[in-house]
């Protein structure tokens, strides 16, 4: 009995639908394992090729560039350490024989590695099984699971080429198994068909998954579900809608991501995800809040501690620091200064000692930012108050100290202990997907379609009041959004920003609203100095940034163009 005969009829017939996809131009066949092993084994061979496809999910915890994060390619952070790939971004060393990163190698790896998987599927038996289980799984459970990886699979790889568009724009987009031969004379697919695509993939496998693995016999955590196709689906929608895939502003890519985000907005509730803290996105037992529709779970580990304490701390070594820039677009929370930048209230040199700028800004900020006076990490063996002043115990001169006046604290789980008598680790989850990314989505979408944040459409909420449910969280409490003022665009983008700094979307949204020139060429840093009578005072400095339209792309590495003649490149590269 194979898989056929033991699978529901409504999974046989939906496969009988199934796309193939294009194969990667330098990955050819199964090299890792002998494929009759892979599926003679079921149990082995099939589910570490199901492993495999989500292992190639990019998380900042294992795809960075020697630690830096994409958020120090933006106006979010600037990397301490000189030896990073992540400073080719805006030094002009980036170049098609250079492709940093290679999101094409990756991706296509990771959809031929379904292709295989789902092409085969009649090859997987599961009869012997029958009447022998294993310990840990049942015969129904085993069956179960498998039933469900050709959805998984799907929307991994719809996944995957929603990766390649964003990265590159149009992309090959192959139906088919191709042999070596063919695969290398396919010739680019328009961004607009693939995004549709990956939008016509979510919808016809969303019903087939489930909504979470928590009912399902096998509670497999990380994996593929109804939330993440639709939510997929509406981010799709979003980047089709956007500039740079939409330069002639269409209204109708507009509204159909204002309704795909919206329908992920009210059946979150359904779904069991809801907002929660600021604070608990990350740390030990992140993966499993219940804002987070999708993320890459990793085991207990230090490394990004490593990479992220300040330099002074026992075992850091610095890293992403955020920039003044970034500290410039929070708002003040409360008094007089309300809704008001730190940067508009604080235009000049500051007397940091003085004036306590800091005091009242968006909570998110003192999440997010280690700043001069905090007392940081937070274990008590290697706690002590930072010194980012120069000469100061965490500042220059000292090797690899912050260029920019901060340390990151996001992400950074500030109770490992880096002393070599202790060394603990906890676990971390790099988010890819969390429920207010899609209010914000709307709120872009539905303004762009009626040109007034308090209009409503015909979705029943306004940009405004969708921005609102964010800022008004319990342990945020911005003031409230209102009006339809003429700089909203700038509010959104800045409100965008403090809510997913260094969760990688300011990289591709800056990127997809075509900004690059009005954010990335001029990002500043802060240079902090202790005067003699004992007052610390903060003067902005120009990083040196560059930034070419062609970035707005990257461009196809020119070893696949020596292959495949008809694989054009992008302008300018």
């Amino acid at each position: 009995m194979n898989m056929k005969k033991i699978r529901p009829l409504a999974f046989a017939a939906s496969m009988m639908l199934a796309f193939g996809s294009c194969v990667d131009l330098d990955y050819n066949e199964l090299t890792t394992n002998d494929e009759d092993w892979v599926y003679d084994s079921p149990i082995y061979g099939v589910e570490k090729l199901v492993n495999d496809i989500y292992a190639q999910l990019m998380n900042g915890f294992e795809n960075n560039y020697n630690g830096a994060l994409l958020a120090s390619a933006t106006d979010e952070a600037s990397f301490a350490l000189i030896n990073s790939g992540i400073h080719k971004f805006y030094n002009g060393g980036w170049s098609a024989n250079d492709p940093i990163p290679d999101y094409w190698k990756n991706s296509y790896t990771a959809i031929h590695e379904a292709n295989n998987f789902l092409e085969k599927l009649d090859k997987i038996d599961l009869t012997d099984y029958i009447y022998s289980v294993t310990e840990q799984t049942s015969y129904e459970e085993l069956r179960a699971r498998f039933e469900l990886y050709a959805y998984e699979i799907r929307a991994l790889r719809a996944y995957y080429y929603f990766e390649l568009v964003r990265a590159y724009g149009d992309v090959p987009l192959v139906l088919s198994t191709l042999t070596l031969t063919e695969a290398n004379n396919v010739e680019r697919t328009p961004a607009q068909e693939v995004l549709k695509f990956i939008v016509d993939e979510c919808d016809a496998i969303a019903e087939y998954l489930p909504v979470s693995y928590r009912e399902e016999m096998s509670q497999h955590l990380g994996r593929t579900s109804r939330p993440f196709v639709m939510s997929l689906k509406a981010r799709a929608l979003l980047y089709a809608a956007s500039p740079l895939f939409n330069p002639e502003d269409n209204a109708a890519l507009w509204e159909a991501a204002a309704e795909a985000n919206k329908y992920v907005i009210d059946h979150a509730q359904d779904w069991g995800i809801r907002m929660g803290t600021y604070e608990a996105l990350w740390g030990n037992d992140s993966f499993t809040n219940s804002e987070i529709i999708f993320a890459v779970a990793k085991t207990a580990d230090n490394s990004f501690e490593r990479q992220n304490y300040p330099v002074g701390i026992e075992g850091g070594s610095s890293g992403n620091c955020p920039t003044q820039s970034l500290v410039d677009q929070y708002e003040y929370q409360s008094g007089d200064n309300a809704g008001r930048t730190f940067g508009e209230v604080h235009p000049d040199e500051i007397n940091i000692t003085a004036e306590r700028p800091y005091e009242g800004l968006d909570p998110r900020f003192a999440m997010t930012v280690v700043k001069n006076g905090d007392f940081w990490p937070l274990n008590s063996n290697q706690q002590r108050e930072i010194q980012c002043y120069t000469n100061g115990f965490n500042a220059s001169p000292k090797i690899n100290a912050t260029p920019t006046g901060y340390y990151l604290r996001k992400y950074v789980d500030g109770h490992s202990d880096l002393t070599p008598n202790v060394n603990s680790s906890f676990r971390h989850a790099w988010i890819i997907m969390r429920l207010p990314e899609f209010y914000l989505n709307y709120a872009e979408c539905i303004y762009r379609l009626t040109g007034n944040a308090d209009a409503q459409g015909r979705y029943g909420m306004s940009a405004n009041e969708a921005i609102n449910v964010v800022r008004g969280r319990s342990d945020v409490q911005m003031p409230l959004f209102s009006g339809n003022p003429v700089d909203f665009l700038a509010r959104y983008e800045r409100e965008r920003l403090a809510e997913f700094a260094f969760e990688d979307h300011r990289f591709w949204d800056v990127r997809r609203w075509k900004k690059g020139s009005e954010y990335f060429s001029a990002v500043s840093g802060a240079e902090i100095n202790r005067l003699d009578n004992g007052n610390i005072v903060l003067r902005r400095k120009l990083l040196p940034r560059k930034w070419d339209e062609k970035y707005n792309l990257f461009p196809i590495p020119f070893s696949e163009i020596q292959k495949n003649g008809k694989l054009t490149q992008n302008p300018g590269w």
